[in-house]
């Protein structure tokens, strides 16, 4: 079936052409073809040409844009391909995103507010999708991102504006959000929630002022009038610290704390003031997620959480802990639990354990003392380069004078690693402590846990701990490989709570994608990068098409248990050009 053009000439020379949809059948005589016509539309310059184009739309409607694009070339149109981008990253995110309740959080918190909750998802979503791209952006340059370089679903573009409204409306909904997100996710993975690793870290913040300028609160230097009249909220929550993990002290910091499951579900991730202690935190923690009803839960904290105070807190409401003790720690308690004699056990892999009691009060603790020989290994060959450098830092030192000496002596004290080997005799002389590496040498390849928990097995308590590993690789992925949550500019205070709320989710995200598909999530993203969208102009319309699946993006999708994507996600044909007849 085809449309049939023919021309008449006119008297005075004018050609006139007529339309008409004819196909062809056989003559059963002659065997050749001839034209049947089925429908006359007249002449073509007084065709109804709306007319004619809702017929193609109606006809489209019952085509593959493959198949309408096929047929386009067939009959000699152009193809122009207008744009590709990447689109898988952030579609499988999407597809988590919804399957994880988040999306569905947002819209019951933002029912009955006045804003679109739908926007304010999408918007949302685009942020933390652009938190798990290759190079995570600032707020403004993540507008660019989404407009001309990603694809978010039901995002065409989106504003600096509406970035910063949505972020603090995030804020504003927090407590509810990370409430129904956690129970949600918990319910969908069936996640064990009575162990919980905690751990703490700190991250800076660009600022171009000074220290005292910072705990100042007067007008910054902006030559906005009304900005002039705000105090600087770095006073509020950025802090500059004597103590930084990332090692600048030079720049104003705040410290995050982040709950983990077993599995390395991130719970919920804090913000607190530079300078909060420790204490402080712990107390804030425990009572936030006691008001979730966690409140029989086992905590793993690493060695700076150790103090009585904070046992006895996790202990209240029927809590209980796994922490681990300073070897070299100045207690008696941890002195006491190292020298009990005792045969090791084996339990996992090369691990070996040993129980301690160290008294029989009322708020005893276990000790359980962990050995790991191949650990042991490395400590000791570390030890070994440690002294045989410090050996030859000192070979000349009895030549030099007593001054040159006591100041290479305090050179060598600056860094722990050598003072801990190093002595200085009654005479002045260097020397290397063999007593001290004798003891160091005792400690190879042990670490220290103690607990209040009489229903775990020793072996129990040790596995535990080691998953604390769950929560520093927390950390890499927010700081340093894969979110990035640095570098910020934020100067409002709720506007970096939110940057790190964002973080969050995209730390949700990603580590239920690696555990679904047993695969780091800068692999899974390398892989799904390949998949893009492209878009195509021909002669009949528009049509925006993904690329064809490579066997590695099926292997993702399968073992996320998501169906594959649609092969096309718009289909536009060419409006009509032609001029309205006059009336």
């Amino acid at each position: 079936m085809y449309l049939r053009e023919t021309r008449r000439r006119n008297g005075d020379g004018s050609e006139v052409s007529y339309l008409a949809l004819a196909h062809n059948e056989r003559d059963p005589v002659t065997g050749t073809p001839k034209a049947k016509i089925i429908h006359n539309f007249g002449r073509a310059d007084t065709l109804d040409k709306e007319a004619l184009a809702r017929l193609v739309r109606s006809i489209s409607r019952f085509l593959d844009p493959a198949e309408a694009l096929e047929a386009s070339a067939s009959s000699g149109g152009e193809m122009q391909v207008l744009d590709s981008r990447p689109m898988g990253p952030s579609w499988v995110a999407d597809r988590l995103w919804e399957r994880l309740g988040i999306g569905r959080a947002i819209f019951q918190v933002a029912s009955g507010r006045r804003l679109e909750a739908e926007a304010v998802e999408r918007v949302i979503f685009s942020m933390v999708a652009n938190r798990l791209s290759v190079k995570p952006l600032s707020k403004l340059a993540g507008c660019t991102w989404v407009t001309k370089r990603a694809f978010i679903d039901n995002l065409a573009e989106v504003s600096d504006d509406a970035c910063y409204r949505a972020m603090d409306f995030l804020l504003e909904a927090l407590p509810q959000l990370q409430e129904s997100v956690f129970f949600s996710v918990a319910n969908l993975l069936n996640l064990e929630v009575d162990l919980l690793f905690f751990d703490t870290s700190s991250t800076y913040f660009e600022t171009e002022r000074l220290p005292d300028e910072l705990a100042d609160d007067g007008d910054d230097d902006s030559d906005n009038e009304e900005e002039e009249e705000e105090p600087l909220e770095e006073a509020g929550i950025r802090r500059f610290s004597s103590h930084s993990k990332d090692h600048r002290r030079d720049l104003p910091q705040v410290v995050l704390g982040l709950a983990v499951t077993r599995e390395g579900i991130p719970v919920r991730l804090w913000t607190f003031p530079g300078t909060t202690s420790d204490q402080g935190i712990i107390k804030k923690v425990k009572d936030d997620l006691g008001a979730w009803g966690l409140h029989r839960v086992i905590w793993c904290l690493d060695r700076g959480f150790n103090s009585a105070e904070n046992r006895r807190y996790l202990q209240r409401a029927g809590g209980h802990y796994i922490v681990g003790e300073k070897l070299r720690s100045d207690q008696a308690e941890a002195k006491a639990a190292l020298s009990r004699q005792g045969r090791y056990r084996p339990v996992a892999g090369n691990l070996k354990v040993k129980e301690v009691r160290v008294d029989d009060g009322v708020m005893r603790d276990r000790f359980v003392i962990c050995h790991n020989p191949e650990r042991a290994g490395h400590d000791a060959a570390v030890r070994a380069n440690i002294v045989a450098h410090l050996a030859s830092r000192i070979a000349s030192s009895d030549e030099m004078s007593a001054a040159r000496r006591a100041e290479l002596y305090g050179q060598l004290g600056t860094k722990a690693v050598f003072k801990r080997f190093l002595r200085r005799t009654a005479t002045g002389k260097l020397r290397i402590d063999k007593a001290a590496v004798a003891r160091e040498a005792h400690l190879d390849g042990k670490f220290l846990l103690r607990t209040d928990d009489e229903s775990l097995s020793a072996e129990d308590i040790a596995l535990g701990y080691k998953s604390l590993y769950e929560a520093e690789r927390g950390w890499r992925d927010l700081k340093r490989t894969t979110v990035n949550i640095r570098p910020v500019y934020h100067r409002r205070e709720d506007r970096i709570r939110a940057h790190v709320q964002l973080c969050w989710l995209a730390l949700l995200v990603l580590r239920v994608a690696e555990i679904e598909v047993g695969d780091t999530w800068r692999n899974i993203r390398n892989e799904l990068d390949r998949m893009h969208l492209v878009t195509m102009a021909t002669s009949q319309g528009t049509v925006s098409q993904r690329s064809e699946l490579t066997p590695g993006q099926r292997h993702i999708l399968k073992r996320l248990k998501l169906a594959e994507p649609p092969r096309f996600f718009d289909f536009t044909p060419v409006p009509d050009q032609s001029p309205t007849p006059a009336s």
